[in-house]
């Protein structure tokens, strides 16, 4: 199984490797009936793909009405052994009571939180249902604020699904040792229906794993479409056949009936039965299970026949058991293709934001006049905020802008976009540096976004004395080496988009013939390799030494080289602006 590593979690690039890994879910929770070894094998998965730092698993209770620990790691043995959350009562009494995910970014902001470890910051409790039925909840804790995102609460979700089932199977084992065969038979069939996510071909399969058990003449699932106020049908089949079937008004027909009372109904005669929709002539017995999902019906698996009573009360209970499985696996499914379009938009837009970015961006061999010039970015994600602009005077001078926005992705890249577009409305009708960035400070102060900020170094460049002028608002000043010495610019100021009215320094630099100018962003010097070692400024000062004598393009490739060398994983966006003096 191979996945993108980011900061934490686990994201997974394709749909054939959430595929693998949902395997190896259901292969993990299915090949055991053992609880304690069921529980352990589910805390392994998840930490893979989810770190954690305290991890619960609690079963609820329906004599005693509340959930306990009933497998955790990083918890104290005290905390296991004597904590009981009633319903509602907590974080994880909140899921377990509104049957949905809980995502807590900061604790410390939350009343329902349970303190038993002073340093944690984030929770996400998942619940676990199964046939209808709360089964208990999972949940993550970490000392990191935000630890956890959407993306981390559907993944878990897809999770629970799963372990739900297979927790609730033990659980029956333990108590009923004479439903073994049955148990282990579902679990073969939960195994084969959780491995597939395309709905197409989940739905088929479920009609030949029932058709295997029951020899039905039609049969079809439906599912709820509230907006249409109908059972629209997702699957029929009739004698062998598929086809298609007109949706039945929600509460019409047996298959109505069912998804009403929330429970299996069985007609012996369908002549008899004024509910009966009249499909097919032929047709002369039905059942209808509804299918539910974390308390919520979803849709209604239907049987029928041409034999008058063909369905038995063996039938019924297997189907009952079957019931709860299908829905889980079709809502998983449904919950896969939602997520598998949206990601599918949301690359689509990335795709456009990276053509627009390589629009905005100068060239990778920019023309500055008395200037060998390069420039790469590499994104740690699909696009950067990175930025790095090059405006000419009509007198020869040029301004060079080079920074880095606040935060990663998409969001950071838009607002670099809007950097952007300052940076060129107000460079050309301000020449000096530190004007230019006091009226970078003033627009975006005008338009500020929270927790919003970019640290810029901007230099004009005058060929004519070789000298630079700079500016800082919190970016690393530029490496500049002179034959074999490094020459250290002091510049500081603060980062614009943060505070009003301030006011920027200006740093003359006499260049020389043969001086090299680095720009780089933090990316480069904080970049880990798998033992967490920074590359750091050092190695890059050596770098810069070993090859001031070469050309600036192939200044960057040697840098670039060397840090894929050190880690090919880079967890924040890397740029190299490389000027040397002619």
């Amino acid at each position: 199984m191979q996945a993108v590593p980011r900061k934490g979690a686990v994201r997974f690039r394709e749909r054939s490797e959430l595929l693998d890994f949902l395997l190896e879910v259901s292969a993990a929770t299915s090949q055991t009936l053992d609880l304690n070894q069921l529980l352990a094998n589910v805390a392994e998965i998840v930490q893979r793909v989810l770190p954690y730092d305290l991890f619960a698993i609690l079963l609820y209770s329906e004599r005693r009405h509340d959930l306990r620990i009933r497998y955790g790691v990083g918890h104290r043995e005290e905390v296991i052994r004597t904590l009981s959350i009633a319903l509602g009562e907590g974080v994880t009494g909140a899921a377990a009571e509104r049957r949905e995910p809980v995502l807590v970014g900061d604790v410390r902001n939350d009343p329902r939180y349970l303190n038993t470890v002073d340093a944690v910051r984030t929770e996400l409790a998942v619940p676990m249902t199964a046939r209808g039925k709360l089964v208990g909840v999972i949940d993550l804790q970490s000392v990191r604020v935000n630890a956890y995102n959407e993306y981390d609460r559907a993944l878990l979700r897809l999770v629970a699904a799963r372990v739900a089932i297979a927790i609730d199977n033990a659980r029956l084992y333990l108590r009923v040792d004479r439903q073994n065969r049955t148990l282990k038979t579902l679990a073969n069939i939960s195994r084969e229906f959780s491995s597939i996510l395309d709905l197409n071909e989940l739905l088929g399969k479920i009609a030949s794993t029932v058709r295997s058990v029951i020899n039905y003449d039609a049969f079809s699932i439906l599912s709820i479409d509230h907006d249409a106020k109908a059972l629209r049908h997702l699957f029929s089949i009739r004698y062998d056949q598929r086809v298609n079937i007109d949706n039945v008004p929600l509460g019409k027909g047996i298959t109505g009936a069912a998804a009403a009372s929330r429970e299996v109904v069985r007609v012996h005669d369908t002549t008899k039965d004024p509910r009966y929709i009249a499909s097919h002539p032929d047709i002369r017995s039905e059942v209808a299970v509804p299918l539910v999902v974390q308390d919520r019906v979803i849709g209604v698996m239907d049987l029928e026949s041409e034999a008058v009573g063909y369905f038995t009360d063996d039938h019924v209970r297997t189907l009952a058991l079957l019931a709860s499985q299908v829905a889980s696996s079709v809502e998983n499914a449904r919950l896969y293709q939602e997520i598998a379009a949206r990601e599918k938009r949301m690359e689509e837009d990335l795709k456009a934001a990276r053509e627009l970015q390589r629009v905005l961006l100068p060239d990778a061999r920019p023309e500055i006049e008395g200037m060998d010039a390069a420039v790469r970015l590499r994104p740690a994600r699909e696009i950067s905020g990175d930025i790095y602009d090059i405006f000419e005077h009509a007198d020869g001078q040029t301004v060079i802008a080079f920074g880095d926005v606040s935060g990663k992705g998409a969001a950071a890249a838009l607002y670099g976009g809007l950097m952007n577009g300052l940076l060129r409305t107000l460079a050309p009708r301000r020449r000096h540096p530190a004007e230019l960035m006091k009226a970078l400070n003033d627009a975006l102060i005008e338009r500020k976004v929270e927790a919003r900020y970019v640290t810029l170094c901007v230099l004009l460049w005058d060929p004519a004395t070789r000298l630079f002028v700079t500016a800082n608002a919190g970016a690393i000043p530029p490496m500049i080496c002179r034959g074999t010495d490094i020459i250290k610019l002091r510049v500081e100021g603060v980062p614009i988009g943060l505070l009003e009215s301030r006011e920027y320094e200006e740093v003359p630099f006499q260049a020389e013939p043969g001086d090299t100018l680095v720009l780089y962003s933090d990316g480069i010097t904080d970049h880990l390799n798998p033992a967490g070692t920074e590359f750091g400024r050092g190695r890059l000062a050596q770098l810069v030494r070993q090859h001031c004598q070469s050309t600036a393009d192939d200044m960057i490739s040697a840098i670039f080289a060397e840090l894929d060398k050190f880690s090919t994983v880079a967890f924040d966006d890397q740029t190299l602006f490389v000027m040397k003096v002619k």
